[in-house]
């Protein structure tokens, strides 16, 4: 009778763990946006794309499509947004990826507060724009 494979650890754990494993600002920082995150948006999914040998994996919170990644560098916690230049950001949250057609990203430092009803409110976006970007396919579809 053949073995089953091993359970896949859920994305959700391996999360937690890359929190878990810096010990210091950018950990509890990934783990406070992370909350937040999910707090603005219930149905978000989680998810850990992008392993290879030399990398990990990488965070990503879905909802209709990414909304964003969630990267841990030496100077900074670096959110991207998929769709994030078609988000309105009223409060000026980008701070990087400023100049692409696409993708926004916000470069989180050490000390730096968060303006948590901002971010929120931009997580919110994003799940808005996945959403019209889904409608607008299906309707060309018909």
């Amino acid at each position: 009778m053949p073995k089953s494979a091993p359970k896949e650890e859920s994305a959700s754990s391996k999360i937690t763990k890359r929190t878990r494993e810096f010990g210091d600002w950018r950990g509890e920082t990934l783990a406070r946006l992370r909350q937040l995150i999910l707090d603005a948006d219930p149905d978000m999914q989680e998810e850990w794309k992008w392993v290879k040998p030399t990398n990990p994996g990488v965070p990503v919170w879905s909802h209709d499509g990414g909304v964003c990644t969630g990267e841990v560098y030496k100077q900074v916690v670096k959110l991207t947004f998929f769709r994030g230049a078609s988000v309105k950001d009223s409060k000026q949250l980008f701070n990087s990826s400023l100049e692409g057609n696409v993708r926004r990203a916000i470069d989180f430092h050490e000390g730096e507060k968060v303006n948590e009803a901002a971010f929120k409110q931009l997580i919110r976006a994003a799940v808005a724009a996945n959403k019209a970007a889904l409608a607008e396919r299906a309707a060309k579809k018909k």
